[in-house]
């Protein structure tokens, strides 16, 4: 309940004073020579979760009886800070836990109580079955993000807090997921934190393609490339990487994607390319791809090194199939003879 006004020394039972200690006006007792300190009571909470959700308990007594609040309560005179919130925790949810986190200290308010000092845990489960305890009515767990109606602002602060902390833990896990098992009925794309460098790649195709051609112009693995036309070979990669995000996103059925880089292959045999040039212009566009994309200032964050590493498994698993298709096409191709190795043959116009 609030802290009252204190009338009688605690030591020798004697009236109290108000005296000024430096700039403040405290209570003394002029028998023993004691001033008296009002001090905010400590308030422990836990925050206890299971995927994604957090735990509450429904008050049984007053204050606020009714409303749902973190297991909470005060702690007691030769407890730790932590003990009192895994022993608050236990009788209130008859959980037996292990602190993980400090999360937020905040200090307020109460009409009830008065002045307290909230310090909130994260807590880890190690035993027990959630079950409310005396001074409850319910418990149960709830999604972050549709919580009710909260007894305490410090609570709603404290889990707010847990929220941006754990938010790029769960981004990356939820993409994570997505990308070693997409959801088999939903069409690109899906919410993966590389998306934002695929969106960059699509924006910037025509920088990176132009890169690309003056690469493979003058290097003697894709030598074939300098006889060929460079508005078409332009043309046809930026078909690729303006819809980059489909390709790697699964938009395209297997069977689209084989048919489109047979056709590729195929085509590239008909020009008189080497299969091992058309091989290597493919390494070459997948390392301007991710330079590019490396170079966009996503070192920064965790969630940012993540999302590029994301990229590039992505663009690993795409560049497979499609290195694959074209082969196969190039190879099943029996209406073009490639050039000898050594023969160097015309410029194609077009």
């Amino acid at each position: 309940m609030k802290q009252k006004i204190r009338s009688f020394c605690s030591t020798c039972g004697g009236k109290t004073i108000k005296r000024r200690e430096g700039d403040t006006l405290r209570d003394y007792c002029p028998k023993c020579g004691l001033f008296f300190y009002s001090n905010p009571l400590p308030v422990v909470s836990c925050i206890v979760t299971l995927e994604r959700k957090i735990l509450l308990v429904k008050r049984r007594n007053k204050p606020y009886r009714g409303l749902w609040c973190l297991p909470t309560g005060f702690a007691e005179t030769g407890e730790s800070i932590e003990e009192a919130a895994l022993r608050e925790l236990e009788e209130e949810a008859g959980i037996r836990g292990r602190v993980v986190h400090l999360i937020d200290v905040d200090s307020c308010r109460n009409y009830f109580y008065g002045d307290l000092l909230f310090l909130t845990f994260e807590v880890e489960t190690v035993s027990g079955t959630p079950l409310a305890g005396s001074d409850a009515t319910d418990i149960d767990f709830f999604p972050i993000d549709a919580l009710p109606k909260l007894a305490f602002s410090s609570n709603a602060r404290a889990i707010e807090t847990f929220s941006q902390i754990k938010a790029e833990q769960w981004a990356i896990a939820d993409s994570f997921a997505l990308t070693v098992a997409p959801p088999q009925d939903k069409p690109a794309p899906y919410n993966l934190l590389s998306n934002r460098l695929i969106s960059i790649i699509e924006t910037n195709a025509s920088d990176i393609i132009q890169r690309w051609l003056d690469d493979i112009v003058t290097r003697q693995s894709t030598v074939g490339y300098q006889q060929l036309n460079r508005s078409w070979l332009f043309k046809g990669a930026r078909s690729i990487l303006s819809q980059f995000g489909k390709w790697l996103g699964r938009y395209y059925t297997d069977s689209e994607i084989k048919a489109f880089y047979v056709r590729l292959g195929r085509g590239s045999r008909r020009e008189g390319l080497l299969l091992s040039e058309v091989l290597s212009s493919w390494s070459i566009l997948r390392k301007h791809i991710l330079t590019y994309a490396a170079a966009r200032d996503v070192w920064l964050k965790t969630i940012d090194i993540y999302a590029a590493l994301e990229l590039s498994q992505r663009i690993v698993i795409f560049f497979d199939k499609a290195v694959f298709y074209t082969a196969k096409g190039y190879e099943s191709d029996s209406a073009a003879r490639p050039r000898s190795g050594g023969q160097v043959r015309g410029r194609i116009n077009r």
